[in-house]
């Protein structure tokens, strides 16, 4: 079934991630840092992915490499869940408002990683989150997922709801492209017969 389960150990982090690609969106996120719990949260909630993350780092330095690993390992794991992607959609695209922000969000489980990134976070930091970990994330993820993803900044002036929109339209975007195609059976999305 489009499950998978990873284990990623490190001298700097220890990761597991549990995730269920037909799901209903339930979550169990415990990283060490209280934010990136929150985005990911969200990220399993409105994809509808059931989600299940411990991560453990090396927080003494900072929360760069928890960040890191875990979108390594979600990428990883999603991956391995999709297999050969056969009956997908493949491409989803969200515009998603979040009070003052709105960030769009179009991606292709290509198996062609590519991270393009335009937006601009309004402030260093949120809470004690540095803020330019939302794009480590979104990087280690597309990469290790095989996602050609695109995040666009429209709008945004509170750095919170600038990240919560766009872990909300990648969510968005990942449940539609994640979906079976009711039109194409088992077939793979793609004229090469395979991604």
């Amino acid at each position: 079934m489009r499950k998978a389960s990873i284990e990623r150990k490190t001298a700097e982090t220890s990761i597991s991630v549990e995730i269920d690609l037909d799901g209903t969106g339930a979550y169990d996120n415990r990283t060490g840092v209280g934010f990136f719990d929150h985005m990911l949260d969200q990220l399993a909630r409105h994809a509808l992915i059931d989600m299940k993350v411990r991560a453990s780092g090396d927080y003494h330095i900072d929360d760069h490499h928890t960040v890191e690993d875990t979108g390594i390992a979600l990428g990883q794991a999603l991956a391995a869940a999709l297999g050969d992607k056969r009956g997908i959609t493949r491409y989803g695209e969200c515009r998603l408002p979040m009070d003052d922000a709105q960030v769009a969000c179009a991606l292709d489980l290509s198996g062609r990683p590519y991270l393009v990134w335009n937006i601009d976070m309004p402030a260093a930091k949120i809470g004690t989150f540095d803020s330019e970990l939302v794009r480590e994330f979104f990087q280690a993820f597309s990469t290790h997922g095989g996602i050609t993803l695109h995040l666009d900044g429209l709008h945004g002036i509170n750095a919170h709801h600038v990240a919560e929109a766009a872990f909300k339209a990648c969510a968005r975007a990942l449940r539609m492209a994640v979906e079976a195609d009711p039109r194409k059976g088992d077939a793979i999305p793609s004229t090469k017969g395979a991604l």
